[in-house]
């Protein structure tokens, strides 16, 4: 088959660029080896932000640009993402307090117009940000966003299908080599493809698929592990704190799923493998939390943790901490174009992808429209999340206030299509455990490319976290049972 546009990775930035070359109508093949965000695009601090903490490494390109993306992703994704207070207590501060606030001040007006409450200092009636701390009389409060990192990548797969892309998961490139005006790739799925230009969106895969392809580039890609722990509640309430720390890092501890995230570290490895937490992680991550809470944590604690290896584009920094988050692109014109994405964050994947379909235009003989800026992503075509939820709950009160929260956060108005013959309980088909039914798991298979549970329980949902043992293997063999009898590729990877 032909294609005028290969691409290869499956996280937030291939599946951008996907998404911004369908719109471009081009014809599209992404291929990913795994799941979907199944490595670093699921391993994020579930965070749309500009990066305070890049100031002070004077990246206000890339803090301006973020924060502009941050305002066009709250807009078109309203759904997945929500806006997130963050306390940013004084205590055990290694930057004097005036630097702190020209930074908030800074950050506040950078971005240009913004729809988030701008940053102020912490006052006598914020209670519920000071109680959970132990000796914290100064502080700041400021705004940022809050994503569902993982059902983020798969909303820009499905418009990219939608739109005429063809998604393959589970399928990787074995070789790929110039034949005259285009590229011969031959991938594991035993298929070979043809294509005018080829992507390479391997994330911290990006020197092997440059290999895979014959080529070679100036830049180098610095791996880098960010991992996290959840432990149960250490306060109440939907916001998060930054926290400084001696070594100058900051860590994030947020409230998640119910439970507080805290992370995240910056561990230079030496491959993409290398994305487990290690035991010295998981205990600075606990000392970082221990100087701040009043509720001690330690090892014990933690009931999940994860981690993730960041391509980050390496710019010759001495320390993890102080390595560029921003990207490079680099295209290769010696024939058929071969662009190779380094670095990058889930921020600014869509601009990312505008930027990737300009430079590939030239080459490739075609004219880049910049076409997400204003665009909703599936199921973000919402005016006020607060009156469409209480829509879903009118019209499905047996869904309850949590599952219909976690649900009209996931699919947004897709809902609206995924329980229209919905009428009952019992219509949602097989409960399977923490309010997840056959339905959805069925939605999941047929419309998400989810090929297996784990895929299901961990990404495109986090029901495996509020699961029973007993829940998980149940599930598990739910799915491996009905699997011969349902098509488990999704009809959206189809679509034309």
């Amino acid at each position: 088959m032909h294609y005028d546009l290969l691409i290869v990775g499956g996280g937030i930035n291939g599946t951008a660029i996907a998404r911004e070359a369908a719109l471009n109508r081009l014809s599209v093949l992404l291929v990913e080896r795994d799941d979907l965000a199944a490595h670093t695009s699921s391993a994020s601090t579930k965070l749309i932000h500009g990066g305070l903490r890049y100031l002070e490494y004077y990246e206000f390109a890339l803090v301006r640009e973020a924060l502009k993306e941050r305002e066009r992703l709250l807009a078109a994704a309203p759904h997945l993402i929500h806006p997130l207070p963050f306390v940013l207590p004084h205590a055990h501060a290694v930057r004097p307090w005036w630097l702190v606030r020209l930074g908030l001040y800074l950050y506040d007006w950078i971005g240009g117009r913004i729809s988030l409450p701008r940053s102020r200092g912490l006052r006598r009636g914020d209670a519920a940000y000071t109680v959970p701390l132990k000796d914290v009389h100064r502080g700041f409060v400021y705004s940022d966003c809050q994503v569902d990192d993982a059902r983020l990548t798969l909303a820009n797969a499905i418009d990219a299908a939608e739109n005429g892309a063809e998604i393959r998961t589970h399928v990787a490139l074995i070789s790929a080599a110039r034949d005259g005006e285009q590229w011969q790739a031959r991938l594991s799925d035993g298929s070979m493809v043809a294509a005018r230009g080829l992507v390479n969106a391997g994330g911290p895969w990006v020197t092997e698929v440059l290999k895979s392809a014959g080529g070679h580039s100036t830049s180098r890609v610095r791996l880098v592990k960010g991992s996290h722990i959840v432990v149960p509640r250490l306060f109440e309430g939907q916001h998060a704190y930054m926290l400084q720390q001696p070594d100058r890092r900051i860590v994030f501890a947020i409230a998640w799923e119910g439970q507080t995230l805290i992370g995240t570290t910056d561990i230079a490895v030496e491959t993409a493998g290398d994305a487990r937490i290690t035991d010295d992680e998981i205990a600075y991550l606990c000392a970082a939390a221990n100087r701040y809470f009043t509720a001690k944590i330690g090892p014990g604690d933690v009931a999940s943790s994860y981690a993730g290896v960041r391509p980050l584009y390496d710019d010759g920094a001495k320390e993890s901490k102080a390595v560029t988050r921003d990207y490079v692109l680099e295209l290769d014109g010696d024939g058929p174009a071969l662009l190779s994405v380094f670095g990058g964050k889930i921020t600014t994947a869509r601009h990312l992808a505008e930027d990737a379909l300009e430079r590939l235009a030239p080459a490739m003989g075609f004219a880049a429209q910049r076409v997400t800026r204003s665009r909703a992503f599936p199921g973000g075509d919402i005016a006020d999340f607060t009156a469409f939820l209480a829509d879903v709950r009118a019209r499905w009160p047996f869904l309850g206030d949590a599952r219909s929260d976690r649900m009209a956060r996931a699919y947004g108005t897709r809902l609206y299509e995924m329980l229209a013959a919905v009428r009952s309980a019992a219509d949602m088909g097989t409960p399977l455990g923490a309010g997840f039914t056959a339905l959805e798991a069925d939605w999941m298979r047929t419309r998400e490319w989810a090929q297996s549970a784990e895929d299901c329980l961990y990404r495109r949902s986090k029901l495996g976290l509020h699961m029973t043992a007993d829940e998980r293997a149940a599930f598990t063999r739910w799915w491996g049972e009905t699997a011969d009898v349902r098509d488990v590729r999704t009809d959206a990877g189809r679509a034309r």
